[in-house]
């Protein structure tokens, strides 16, 4: 591809975030608008359509996740371990609630109306966004690091690997126990729009496409998948995948890691279908747009290693894509 056609398929969002952006989330309707959690203590919201900055509101710590509940009401949470709800029609904030430690997650789910949380304090918290109130807090095996929703489903992924299956719709016990197939840490798991099933990716450049059903038929079609890994002077470097994003049309999806690389990918066919150009950083988030035609693609430094000079750049990219780039062949 030239620089020419680059330029037009991709540029970078100004004003964006001091310090390290760790979450992307496009808003629930339109690939206008994405909000951005950083560790500068922010939450942004960004007008992708025009390159700007809309608002911003802030946390006494850095923010780690963020979510929109509708096209006006976003929910956030962080190292402060409250979670902040805030209006972008009247730019007013409130507290919602807390959880003892960080919250590293924060999802929206619309087919039960509730808001998500899941914290370092080895809880997962539902919140009805009518009050808004707290409904519900549900014990996890330890730590949640990632959760991925599938309709009414809740996929946790906490320390140690573990992978809990939760029905939002009855949380009084766990649909399914289960341990990662990938022998390191979890660092992200997201699930197939067509609830089949979830991606699972770890710190040692591995994905894992796993399947829901328990059905040994089924749970015979699983697998797992080396990437992310670059061979320099021979030597070959492993590289943690940070973020998975879904298209909802294609049930395929991206991956990002800290090699600075996006891949495109068919699970099912079990397919890589592109590779974007190296980005100046690792990859820390992604967002598909709900139509599918928009991915965010948030750079920065993750301190995998140790201090680099000089320090790349925060910023987030703003990708038009192609059916030749995300459609099953």
């Amino acid at each position: 591809m030239t620089k020419m056609s680059e330029s037009r398929m991709e540029f970078r969002l100004k004003n964006t975030p001091s310090d390290c952006i760790q979450s992307v989330k496009f808003g629930p309707s339109s690939s206008q608008f994405l909000l951005v959690a950083s560790w500068d203590k922010s939450v942004r919201l960004f007008d992708v359509v025009n390159n700007n900055m809309r608002l911003q509101y802030q946390h006494s710590g850095p923010v780690l996740d963020c979510c929109f509940q509708d096209a006006v009401h976003a929910y956030s949470g962080g190292l402060d371990g409250q979670l902040k709800t805030f209006d972008l029609n009247t730019n007013t904030e409130s507290v919602v609630g807390a959880h003892e430690a960080p919250i590293r997650c924060v999802e929206f789910c619309p087919e039960v109306n509730m808001v998500i949380t899941g914290s370092w304090d080895s809880n997962v918290k539902l919140w009805d966004p009518r009050g808004p109130r707290e409904v519900g807090t549900f014990q996890q095996p330890s730590k949640v690091y990632t959760m991925g929703l599938s309709g009414e489903k809740l996929v946790v992924g906490t320390l140690y690997r573990k992978v809990i299956v939760w029905d939002l719709r009855n949380m009084g016990f766990a649909q399914q126990r289960r341990e990662s197939s990938l022998k390191y840490q979890t660092r992200c798991i997201q699930c197939f729009p067509n609830k089949q099933g979830y991606v699972v990716s770890s710190i040692e450049g591995r994905v894992a496409v796993e399947y829901l059903d328990p059905s040994p038929e089924v749970q015979k079609k699983k697998y797992a998948f080396k990437c992310h890994r670059l061979k320099e002077d021979g030597i070959e470097k492993i590289f943690p995948v940070n973020a998975i994003s879904f298209h909802n049309g294609y049930n395929t999806f991206a991956t990002g890691g800290s090699d600075g690389y996006v891949n495109i990918w068919d699970g099912f066919n079990k397919k890589r279908l592109c590779q974007f150009h190296r980005y100046p950083t690792s990859i820390s988030s992604l967002c598909f747009s709900n139509d599918g035609n928009t991915l965010a693609i948030a750079c920065s430094f993750m301190y995998e290693q140790e201090k680099i000079d000089p320090m790349p750049e925060d910023c987030i990219f703003i990708r038009r894509v192609t059916d030749q780039e995300t459609k099953p062949k």
